[in-house]
């Protein structure tokens, strides 16, 4: 089982990082390529289409000009945000920090698809952009290659099955792009019956740490996630659809 979650525009570059050597992604090349047409846009054009402040905006744009020479980090450790916080990554050991490797997918408006010790650079770049080189949609940029990949390394894991813990926007980019043969399994978090998006976000995280620590394989394992009080509605759960309420 892979889990695949979505990235943050909220980063970290100061804290502590443990004494694991980062890894290259496998889309870097494609990274790079987005960054540069990205440098072009100039503040005014990225506020607009991203819907950010002009500080926002000046400090992206500085981001992409310098992208080429931008300092590194395992991904895992640079996204912060909601679904972080509840990851809670600088607190996992070195196993659990492994396993994560082997078993957590972060999808990526710039980078594609990332491990968790895939070395990124500072970037703000939503999948959701309604922007890409030589016009259309960042989706239609990156076409099938992130579910391709995707497949690659799920069957490369064995299960054939994917835990999706992503946004719908993230979602976007694999979904109806992958083979009848891998099973997907969407997560809902409510409370009660209703949907809170900060709680969602921060429970997606905590879902992934709670694989990760215990190092689940099992995907039917993952119905017996209890963290922050959630708990398993079978009766509003289906095969493809796994809801969680508290």
């Amino acid at each position: 089982m892979i889990a695949v979650i979505s990235p943050a525009k909220t980063l970290d570059y100061q804290s502590p990082l443990p004494d694991l050597a980062p890894t290259k992604p496998h889309f870097a090349s494609e990274a790079m390529t987005l960054a540069a047409a990205a440098a072009k846009l100039g503040e005014d054009k990225l506020a607009s289409l991203m819907r950010i402040s002009p500080a926002l905006a000046k400090l992206n744009a500085e981001r992409f000009h310098d992208f080429a020479t931008a300092p590194e980090r395992p991904a895992m450790f640079a996204f912060a945000g909601d679904v972080y916080t509840g990851l809670e990554a600088k607190t996992l050991d070195e196993p659990a920090i492994l396993f994560a490797q082997g078993h957590l997918r972060m999808l990526s408006g710039l980078y594609g698809l990332l491990r968790p010790l895939d070395a990124m650079r500072p970037y703000r770049l939503e999948m959701g952009t309604r922007w890409a080189p030589g016009g259309g949609k960042l989706t239609d940029w990156w076409g099938d290659r992130i579910a391709d990949r995707l497949v690659e390394e799920v069957e490369a894991e064995g299960s054939g099955t994917i835990l999706n813990l992503a946004s719908q926007e993230y979602w976007h980019a694999a979904e109806g792009r992958l083979p009848a043969s891998i099973r997907v399994i969407a997560v809902d978090f409510r409370e009660g019956n209703r949907f809170v998006s900060f709680h969602a976000k921060k429970a997606r995280g905590a879902m992934a740490r709670w694989m990760i620590e215990h190092q689940v394989s099992d995907t039917d394992a993952m119905r017996g996630f209890d963290s922050d009080g959630y708990a398993f509605d079978a009766e509003a759960s289906t095969s493809t659809l796994w809801r969680f309420v508290r």
